[in-house]
């Protein structure tokens, strides 16, 4: 089953990041087009969360893709929300998510700049991380795992 508030915050960042969102109606339009209906109460609490700013050209994310999402305690709070399965193959940990939710986690570990982790790449609901060698990418879902 789709994590609906992922699924949201996917969508709220990947339309911010289009840059052509110029006000919270048009933003709502918007994910009411993709069928997410979504309250303007909870609508302004995402926009808050996600670290999304109004200006006078419309939204856009404060330094960077996700800045609200800085460090151990904001990727902890990422993985918890999203990843929903981990697995090592040889050098890669492969983290899966619900439909729509692997691009704010690969942002987050990209943010961390994790020394163990040589990179990211993410699909719609899994990411691979790449580490030097199997015993790192252990380590690496280790810790994602405390998370």
């Amino acid at each position: 089953m789709t994590n609906p508030k992922a699924r949201r915050h996917n969508a709220i960042l990947r339309l911010i990041a289009s840059g052509s969102i110029r006000t919270q109606e048009e933003l709502s339009a918007a994910l009411d087009a993709e069928e997410i209906r979504v309250s303007q109460t909870t609508l302004s609490r995402d926009l808050r969360d996600l670290g999304v700013v109004k200006a006078a050209e419309g939204y856009h994310l404060l330094d960077g893709p996700v800045p609200a999402m800085r460090g151990e305690r904001a990727l902890a709070r990422v993985v918890a929300e999203f990843v929903v399965e981990s697995r090592t193959a040889q050098n890669l940990v492969v983290l899966h998510t619900p439909p729509g939710g692997a691009n704010a986690v690969a942002q987050c570990l990209d943010v961390a700049d994790w020394p163990d982790i040589i990179g990211t790449i993410a699909g719609d609901d899994t990411i691979f991380v790449a580490t030097p060698d199997a015993s790192t990418a252990r380590q690496v879902r280790e810790r994602l795992e405390r998370l």
